[in-house]
């Protein structure tokens, strides 16, 4: 018998409340979130983690039995850090199960306040090696994310140096031009306003650029890479899911996704697709290469790359010809509710009658044909649900639990 593996977390991002327990529904074992204030991603939609509703956001994912993780992970002026002191009470009240920081000040007042919560240290830390872990684990760190520049190799090394203490790595989503996110290219472009360490990156490594000739003025030129386009500090996104078992077998204990202003279908499938993978090797020592594959290029991407973890030149790693994602299938809609063997759907891609569509649930994954639909505006049978629309369908089959089912076109598309 060999020695049992031991599952690794997986974590995955809460954008808002709704997002949250999309995410929790299609497998997170645990999830991070920001306040406003305090998070390197400023969210936009949803019902968003504020300082009222913060307590409410963390007991709803407790009662799934699942961890929170509170992200004060900004880069603060003396403001923020008077702010934080101010609202010290809250988020201690509201008991998160740790709180993910980067900030030495940030990190005494949770101290001198907070003393009782895990602290894990960001990625924004840029722990490349096992003594900068060691440090942070001498000052009462319980787990440090681990920056993504980091080989396999080097992983592992960490782990056999630092035995006793929890590590977490990225395995999905999309990276940074710059060390661990500590980029002021749009803290510059924006004057100010856009600040990338204060939660609102404007995104400027996925520009389209041009060169300027100074000796003639107005004489400009566009910058290619081999004909493939002008976008050339836009990196390509993360994607690890078939090379789990490695970082399981090294014993690493959080596989954590990026992505908290990215939609609730991405969300969703890739927490769905994270978990199958971990579950299929954990359960059965199984790797199912390409259909880890299919799953995850069905959801927005900029193409796909190991990024430094197996390549550490990182020669692979950029995509010069888009700046904007793309997904391998569209996302139709979100189910909301069952009456008479229908059910009312949020559309977010046109769906037309007789369509096929892929249901995916929690527990499911299934092609069906749309059989009826009816207009929740005008009562009566409709050709088409429109984008935004909210319409009622019939399905040829019918999901076993609606809750929480989505639906996207069928097969793939968009490959790069």
């Amino acid at each position: 018998m060999g020695q049992e593996k031991k599952r690794p977390e997986l974590l995955l991002p809460a954008g808002n409340r709704e997002k949250m327990e999309y995410a929790i529904q299609y497998g997170a074992d645990a999830v991070y979130l920001g306040m406003v204030d305090f998070s390197l991603r400023a969210m936009r939609k949803g019902e968003l983690v504020t300082k009222e509703n913060l307590k409410d956001c963390i007991s709803l994912a407790h009662k799934y039995g699942k961890k929170v993780y509170l992200t004060i992970n900004i880069f603060a002026y003396n403001n923020d850090i008077e702010q934080l002191i101010e609202e010290a009470e809250i988020i201690k009240d509201s008991k998160p199960d740790a709180i993910i920081l980067s900030d030495f000040g940030i990190y005494r007042v949770l101290r001198k306040y907070m003393s009782e919560i895990p602290v894990h240290i960001s990625t924004q830390t840029n722990i490349l090696n096992y003594e900068a872990v060691k440090f942070w684990q001498d000052l009462g760190a319980q787990r440090v994310i681990l920056s993504r520049d980091l080989s396999l190799e080097q992983i592992r090394e960490i782990r056999e140096k630092c035995p006793d203490i929890e590590l977490e790595v990225f395995v999905h989503g999309a990276q940074c031009v710059s060390f661990s996110g500590r980029c002021l290219i749009s803290d510059y472009m924006t004057g100010g306003e856009r600040k990338a360490n204060h939660g609102n990156c404007s995104q400027p490594c996925r520009w389209s650029y041009k060169l300027l000739e100074e000796t003639r003025p107005n004489e400009y030129y566009e910058i290619n890479e081999n004909e493939r386009g002008t976008h050339i500090l836009s990196p390509k996104d993360l994607a690890l899911i078939n090379y789990l078992p490695k970082l399981i077998d090294i014993g690493i204990d959080s596989f954590k996704i990026e992505g908290r202003t990215k939609s609730l279908y991405y969300v969703s499938a890739v927490a769905k697709a994270y978990r199958n993978a971990i579950d299929d090797y954990i359960e059965r020592g199984e790797v199912r290469e390409e259909e880890n594959y299919n799953e995850i290029i069905k959801i927005g991407n900029r193409g796909y790359t190991t990024g430094f973890y197996l390549n550490p030149k990182g020669t692979d790693g950029y995509s010069y010809d888009i700046s904007k994602g793309l997904a391998g299938a569209d996302f139709l809609c979100i189910f909301l509710e069952e009456k008479d063997g229908m059910y009312k759907v949020e559309t977010k891609n046109k769906i037309i009658l007789g369509d096929e569509i892929e249901v995916i649930s929690p527990k499911e994954k299934f092609v069906a044909n749309v059989t009826k639909i009816i207009s929740t505006k005008t009562g009566e049978e409709a050709d088409l649900s429109n984008t935004n629309d909210i319409s009622w369908l019939e399905l040829s089959q019918k999901p076993k639990d609606y809750r929480f089912a989505l639906a996207r076109t069928v097969g793939v598309k968009n490959l790069r």
